[in-house]
């Protein structure tokens, strides 16, 4: 959002928040009658609720270019207290969320003329966002409290029908918006027919006597079951309150329940806005428009920023044939296969989307060193970093790679005491055999260092201890000798590290600055995040974060023999040695055909009676960056799946469809 727009927008926050929430009317209010103020942007519809025969409105707001645009559909947000809420979400329209149609709902018109008087226009709404009836007879049969499910019955068969069939409407993309007394209505709606909106905004919801109850229903629902997609939730759920407010802890309650369901289909998202129970409302309106922007677009606002865990799950797959020129030092171009593999790459994008293959967020091919497919599923997003996981360790080489290329190392220093190169550490106290550790052993995972668990978990947090090369230094004295028996393939993070600690030892300045300076920046690879060590140097082995299409460039960087614009970034021969199937790998989990180089992995891929080499990084969730040099291919995914098993239909549909070419 740019500067004037944000300004524009604070305005209308400010004066919206002395009406914000309103529960009361103030009766002796001078009113001074005057004409209506029309707004041309909002058609105003009468409903009926076709069960109780009570007569309702619906105000509509279209999208600017909704008549321009005839063959577009638009998410819909289903805002309740429609007359409090609707200037303030208009805005966001009009700023945040353009592409948005917005329906407002409005409070029963033809009610009892009598209870209008006494608490407002707004008085039926005590009778329809509420769960439970009131404790007391009296309050009870004046507002006939607790008809949640009579009034969420009128909303699915009534409002969202006519919606559909009246507007172009995404069916993939509603959400509902609800604050107060309405924020317990959208978790009631929630917890009772999820399926009724993708997206859940609940501001503040009045759940203090309802959290039992909620408990109830989600153990009703059941547990989440990987195995099974019907036991998911399946809503991206926005939660807010106050910090001022004097009931939070039933929302963290509620929370809490929702987070406990490890459900992979379900994200939640709490906010703590400054603010009382009322003024917390404009700025929950606003933080609550950015999320959904995050939602609808694989594109990220600016000002967008959650953790990885806490991101929402598009609602609809982002997926293009014809990538966009993004102006990130990435060449694009069309997909250029036959119909039928076309075809069935889209339907495998559809399958992914689904869940079918797993929890995938991303899947990018690059041919020829021209991004031609591009693709974005649940917490993917174009401009976002993407947990890399074990990845991080492929990175790891190719620092190494640069170092070696300007001359900080040499290729035969891959097979000399990894010590030598550090002088700030005390060989004295050395398990025996220290020396037998080179570079070439700690980047095939064959470092040899056997570390009690149990004794290592009292020391892994000592940053005093373990500062610096004072890592290396407690490594080596807590480990057992290092023998030849020891010296075989055992996969972990203790190997990366030593390797890293070379590369802060060798390279000018930092292995953080080199790392920056001499890879990332001439790779164009700004928006990252690389976590330090408690040793203070570059974690080695995970911890790190790179936008998908980021991936690509490294795995070009690869695929061209680590050439970068006429310059060699990564040494050739070491590169060539990097992704060769070196050792082994020993693990049950790990596929029989793969093989290990310098933190890349190698295998062949058959495609009918041919084979191809592909080299790739890999970590776990699903993160991958695959090179076939044979076939001119990048392909990149991004994933954060337990069980891992997306190669398969990679490997069976993506990858034959470029034999051909």
């Amino acid at each position: 959002m740019n500067t004037t727009k944000l300004l524009i927008l604070l305005c209308v926050i400010s004066i919206q928040a002395i009406f914000a929430q309103k529960n009361n009317v103030n009766g002796n209010s001078q009113i001074v009658k005057g004409s209506p103020l029309v707004s041309p942007q909002i058609q105003v519809i009468p409903i009926k609720d076709s069960i109780n025969n009570r007569q309702y409105e619906l105000y509509i707001e279209l999208p600017e270019d909704y008549s321009d645009n005839t063959n577009k559909t638009y998410p819909v947000l289903y805002y309740t207290d429609a007359v409090w809420h609707r200037e303030i979400l208009s805005a966001c329209q009009e700023y945040i969320l353009e592409d948005v149609i917005l329906v407002g709902i409005s409070w029963q018109l033809d009610i009892n003329e009598d209870l209008k008087k006494e608490r407002g226009a707004h008085v039926s709404r005590f009778r329809d966002y509420s769960i439970s009836k009131h404790s007391n007879p009296e309050i009870q049969a004046k507002y006939q409290m607790g008809q949640a499910k009579t009034h969420l019955g009128f909303i699915r068969d009534n409002i969202i029908k006519y919606v559909e069939n009246t507007y172009r409407s995404d069916p993939n993309s509603l959400t509902y918006f609800g604050y107060s007394l309405s924020g317990e209505f959208g978790a009631y709606i929630l917890m009772t027919q999820p399926d009724t909106f993708n997206n859940y905004i609940i501001g503040s919801p009045t759940i203090k006597d309802e959290v039992d109850y909620l408990s109830k229903l989600n153990a009703e629902f059941g547990p989440f079951e990987t195995s099974n997609r019907n036991s998911s939730l399946n809503a991206n759920v926005f939660i807010s309150y106050g910090s001022l407010e004097k009931e939070i802890e039933p929302i963290d309650t509620f929370v809490k329940l929702l987070k406990d369901r490890r459900d992979g289909g379900l994200a939640v998202l709490k906010e703590v806005i400054d603010g009382t129970h009322g003024t917390a409302f404009p700025t929950t309106a606003i933080r609550s428009a950015t999320w959904l922007s995050s939602i609808i677009s694989p594109i990220s606002s600016d000002n967008y920023d959650v953790s990885f865990w806490d991101m929402a799950h598009l609602n609809n797959a982002f997926v293009t044939t014809t990538p966009e020129d993004r102006k990130d030092g990435i060449l694009v171009d069309t997909l250029a296969v036959n119909t039928k593999d076309r075809n069935a790459i889209l339907t495998l994008s559809q399958e992914i989307f689904e869940g079918t293959h797993g929890s995938y967020d991303a899947v990018l091919v690059s041919h020829k060193n021209k991004l031609v497919f591009e693709s974005y599923y649940k917490k993917g997003r174009i401009n976002v970093p993407h947990g890399q996981a074990s990845a991080v360790k492929a990175y790891t080489s190719l620092v190494l790679g640069r170092a070696i290329q300007m001359g900080y190392l040499s290729m035969e220093d891959l097979n000399k005491p990894l010590i030598s190169f550090l002088k700030n550490i005390d060989p004295k106290k050395f398990a025996k055999g220290a020396e037998k550790i080179t570079l070439h052993k700690a980047l095939t995972m064959q470092g040899g260092l056997t570390i009690d668990r149990d004794a290592w978990k009292d020391i892994e947090n000592d940053s005093v201890r373990l500062k610096g090369q004072g890592l290396v230094q407690t490594l080596l004295e807590q480990s057992e000798p290092i023998t030849s028996e020891s010296q075989t393939y055992l996969y972990g993070n203790f190997n990366p590290m030593l390797v890293m600690m070379v590369i802060d030892a060798v390279v000018p300045g930092t292995a953080e600055d080199f790392i920056r300076k001499e890879l990332l920046d001439k790779l164009g690879i700004t928006n990252y995040k690389w976590s330090t060590h408690i040793s203070g140097i570059p974690e080695a082995g995970w911890r790190a974060s790179i936008m998908s299409r980021d991936m690509i460039k490294l795995g070009n960087l690869v695929l061209n023999k680590g050439k970068l614009n006429g310059e060699q970034l990564i040494s050739v021969d070491y590169l060539d040695k990097a992704t060769s199937g070196i050792v082994k790998p020993t693990q049950d989990w790990m596929p029989k055909d793969y093989r290990y180089g310098y933190f890349w992995y190698q295998t062949l891929v058959q495609v009918g009676d041919n084979s191809y080499d592909a080299s790739f990084a890999w970590g776990g969730g699903g993160q991958r960056v695959i090179v076939i040099e044979e076939l001119d291919l990048t392909i990149v995914i991004s994933g954060h799946d337990s069980e891992d098993k997306i190669m398969t239909p990679i490997s069976e549909i993506i990858i034959p469809s470029f034999v051909t070419q």
